[in-house]
């Protein structure tokens, strides 16, 4: 399918023991031949395949080993047992940056073209060497910043989920077939598919198809991270709370009001989960007000230009998060600024924990009621938050019980990575939910009393967009939004 062959450096930017040049498609073995001189004497194509080759890396056109841009290794892997599944050379020399980019060059010079982003990928997954879950996984694979990340990802790359999503597109291929036959030919004895039975093998898969969506609350906490934000008044201890969690002073902590007047971004490994914390400028005076429709801060000293920048952004990133940590002072009474934070985040449908901080100054009675007294006092609503903690950013008390809290509310019970298939694609998501709506239409449509072919033309939709998750309808779009995610080389 792909007519030129394409080069790339493979290994990381920059000085390093070696760098590996990778040349892909129908011309590999001759583009190396004409740079690379294996010290055996022979021509490279001519050398035993998937076997590693001593020689030198040279200039287009010289044969003089004087002439040497360095020397190296070489190994040949012929179509279509290759990662691409196609003729495949990979030169490795050492790994200083002009000298892998002068070995591209000369690579280049031979009659190889640059390789775009996720070119080699992509190759593999046309040429059917992988299916596109299995190709999305390489770059998480190479992203992976935590444990589970990288079990995850490697499950994805060994085909445990690939293989459960071709077993539903399997199944229902069969079903559409049998419908079709006994639409054709009612009167002749090919199939044993009744419009009960067919009903219930709908109904079967289509549970199979939501409780494999199910697994998206986790994978998704795994693999791409829940967008967490920390948001209060200022002063409540925010930014200690994501110096605690992150195990270091990322965040500037000043008993001045306003001191954080942007919002701040860091990854967070919480247990087996990643959390995409945001720490945020204090919200009050007219952010307080525009979050919750109050009237004014406490008689403290009003934001200026640049805070209410800030407090602007704070909002925007509340309306964006998946998980807010809500951050009160527990130490003192709730005042109007708290209220109104607190109205907003009424408003907000993400999941919300209230973290009454600073509790290493509070009295161990006031704390068994679950909530300050001051703040029941006040009207704060339980019932408006996910979990209520007590936490001292400044001594570590509650941290591990706002851990647990948090991966529990996105993983139950253990996962088995080797066979459990664990579904992290918010588009696969969504053409399995668009395959369980259509098979719910061709139940509606059999218990309405049309005949199968009618079920048929639902059960056809609903094989598309099973089709569109591991790269069997997917539209070109999709494919080059998914293969620009990889670096070059890859």
């Amino acid at each position: 399918m792909f007519n030129d062959t394409v080069a790339a450096i493979s290994t990381p930017y920059g000085r390093g023991g070696i760098a590996v040049i990778r040349l892909s498609g129908p011309d590999a073995f001759a583009v190396a031949d004409r740079v690379f001189l294996p010290r055996s004497g022979k021509p490279l194509s001519e050398t035993p395949l998937r076997t590693a080759q001593f020689g030198d890396i040279l200039p287009p056109g010289q044969s003089a080993r004087e002439e040497a841009i360095d020397d190296g290794i070489a190994l040949r892997f012929q179509a279509p047992h290759s990662y691409t599944g196609e003729d495949v050379v990979e030169i490795s020399c050492h790994g200083g940056i002009l000298l892998s980019e002068t070995v591209l060059a000369s690579v280049l010079a031979a009659g190889a073209v640059p390789a775009g982003p996720g070119e080699f990928t992509r190759r593999a997954f046309v040429n059917g060497k992988l299916a596109l879950s299995e190709a999305e996984s390489v770059i998480d694979l190479i992203d992976a910043a935590t444990d589970d990340q990288l079990l995850l990802a490697r499950s994805h790359r060994t085909g445990v989920l690939s293989e459960k999503l071709a077993s539903f597109y399997n199944t229902l291929l069969s079903l559409v077939s049998q419908t079709y036959v006994f639409a054709d030919y009612p009167d002749e004895d090919l199939t044993d598919l009744s419009p009960c039975a067919l009903k219930e093998a709908l109904i079967a898969l289509r549970k199979d198809i939501l409780a494999l969506c199910d697994t998206y609350r986790a994978g998704h906490a795994i693999g791409e991270g829940i967008y967490t934000v920390t948001a209060g008044k200022p002063n409540t201890g925010k930014s200690s709370l994501m110096n605690a969690l992150l195990g270091r002073p990322r965040a500037i902590v000043s008993e001045k009001a306003g001191t954080t007047r942007d919002y701040l971004e860091e990854s967070v490994p919480v247990g087996r989960i990643l959390l995409r914390l945001v720490d945020t400028a204090g919200i009050r005076g007219t952010g307080a007000d525009a979050a919750g429709g109050g009237n004014g801060g406490d008689g403290g000293s009003r934001p200026d230009a640049v805070e209410e920048i800030g407090i602007a952004r704070s909002l925007e990133q509340l309306a964006r998060a998946e998980l807010i940590l809500a951050v009160f002072d527990a130490s003192r009474a709730p005042d109007e600024e708290d209220r109104a934070f607190f109205r907003a985040l009424s408003r907000i449908s993400a999941k919300k924990i209230a973290i009454f901080n600073k509790c290493d100054l509070v009295s161990e009675e006031a704390k068994q009621g679950g909530m300050p007294p001051a703040f029941s006092a006040k009207g704060f609503a339980p019932e408006a938050f996910d979990a209520l903690l007590f936490l001292s950013a400044k001594t570590g008390e509650g941290i591990d019980k706002l851990k647990e809290t948090i991966e529990g509310f996105f993983i139950e019970g253990k996962i088995d990575y080797r066979t459990d298939a664990i579904l992290s694609s918010a588009r696969q998501r969504a053409a399995l939910i668009r395959a369980a709506e259509a098979l719910g239409r061709a139940v509606s449509a059999l218990d309405s009393g049309f005949t199968q072919d009618v079920a048929g033309l639902d059960m056809e939709e609903a094989m598309a967009a099973l089709g569109e998750t591991d790269g069997r309808t997917v539209s070109a779009d999709i494919v080059d939004s998914i293969f620009h995610r990889f670096c070059v080389g890859k």
